[in-house]
């Protein structure tokens, strides 16, 4: 396999992707495995964040209670964040922990919290109801607050560098597991646990679908999560739409099928290398749609929302952080038009002794430079969490 396009620093090094530490799971011709389809398991009991507003007014009808209830019921989750029966004076107390019961059953269990020294970022990890472990990461920054949530335990889609992908894809989180990280969030910042307040009445403004599994193999129970953050409380949580981030690797269809929806969703493309025969190898869904295909359905979503689409892509030392490439990336991008995108580069968490570790400085720099050089509006990504494994592909959800 060559890596070797005439360019000013051809004679650095070029790195290639190897899993370290466990072995990457191959079909039998020799190609990273992908999972695009939950494994079939016993799937969660359905809870009230599960069901359009509709939808729980006729749970309630089914359960013979009035239809107002669903209201009332929702506004204590949606609203007030609680699943606690002793909370819900105005529901008649004769029957009111059946029904809570009924309605919310506990779908995460708390197993363990990492908080950084400075107590402004939280990681999570959360026991779902059939013994599978997800994570979840909050973080205060000045005039937001973020959560980075799992869609899925595990993650089907095989990246070498990604500690999540190590163990392949265990099943697809239901619509219910993915909201109430964010509740438990609000319910945490409610209670004064992350950092110092700014004002009162702190909650969650930001969403970004960047915790474990990949979000559109999970498409549907994504898209009903989002309509959940989105909808006006009580049917939802009342959020802005421009304030969810949902990625991918790279899933073209479903990425057009995204630009269809009329939900202004922020949209993230995974990118990390801009050529296929890196890309390849780094990002194994690649082998099923090429870099060029996943850029157009992205343009795409650009063209049918515009919204500006961002592009992750993380810096590892001598693998993809080369000039060249960063000049290949900007005339791929520009070719497709000019403000339709955002490069974000990340310098990849560093694991002591691997090849898997962050661009230096001086190359970070050179990259970004490279690429406003030519145009492309750039931002190096704060990476928070480090110090608790909580940053971008650490998150591995072990006890």
């Amino acid at each position: 396999m060559t890596f070797s396009p005439a360019s000013p620093d051809a004679p650095r090094p070029q790195v290639l992707p190897t899993a370290e530490g466990w072995e990457q799971q191959r079909t039998p011709e020799g190609r990273p495995l992908l999972q695009f389809a939950s494994p079939r398991v016993k799937q969660p009991p359905q809870h009230l964040a599960d069901l359009s507003l509709p939808e729980r007014q006729a749970k309630l009808k089914e359960l013979g209670l009035p239809a107002f209830r669903a209201k009332q019921l929702s506004t204590h989750y949606f609203q007030h964040w609680t699943a606690d029966p002793e909370a819900m004076s105005d529901l008649p107390k004769a029957g009111r922990e059946e029904l809570v019961g009924e309605l919310f059953p506990p779908l995460l269990t708390e197993v363990r919290r990492l908080k950084t020294d400075d107590g402004n970022t939280i990681k999570f990890l959360w026991r779902l109801f059939d013994g599978a472990l997800v994570e979840s990461v909050l973080m205060r920054y000045p005039g937001r607050i973020t959560l980075c949530v799992s869609s899925q335990a595990g993650c089907g889609m095989n990246c070498p560098f990604c500690a999540t992908g190590q163990a392949g894809l265990t099943r697809n989180m239901s619509t219910a597991e993915i909201v109430d990280q964010v509740v438990a969030a609000n319910r945490l910042i409610a209670a004064g646990e992350l950092g110092t307040a700014e004002h009162e009445q702190e909650r969650v403004t930001n969403i970004v679908f960047m915790g474990m599994g990949e979000p559109l193999a999970n498409y549907k129970r994504v898209m009903n999560a989002v309509h959940r953050f989105v909808d006006p409380v009580p049917m939802g949580l009342g959020m802005s739409a421009r304030n969810i981030t949902v990625s991918t690797v790279g899933l073209v269809p479903a990425i057009r099928k995204l630009s269809d929806e009329d939900i202004p969703v922020t949209f993230a493309l995974s990118l990390h290398a801009p050529d296929d025969e890196l890309r390849d190898e780094l990002i194994p869904v690649n082998n099923r749609w090429k870099v060029d295909e996943a850029l157009d359905a992205a343009y795409e979503y650009y063209r049918k929302t515009g919204r500006r689409v961002s592009i992750e892509y993380a810096l590892i030392k001598d693998m993809n952080d080369h000039v060249w490439r960063a000049a290949l990336l900007a005339k791929k991008l520009n070719q497709r038009g000019r403000g339709w995108v955002h490069v974000n580069p990340i310098p990849l968490n560093p694991t002591p002794g691997s090849i898997w570790t962050s661009s230096e400085r001086p190359v970070q720099e050179e990259f970004i430079e490279t690429l406003r050089a030519h145009g492309i509006p750039t931002t190096l990504r704060d990476t928070r969490g480090k110090e608790i494994d909580g940053a971008c592909g650490q998150l591995a959800a072990a006890e």
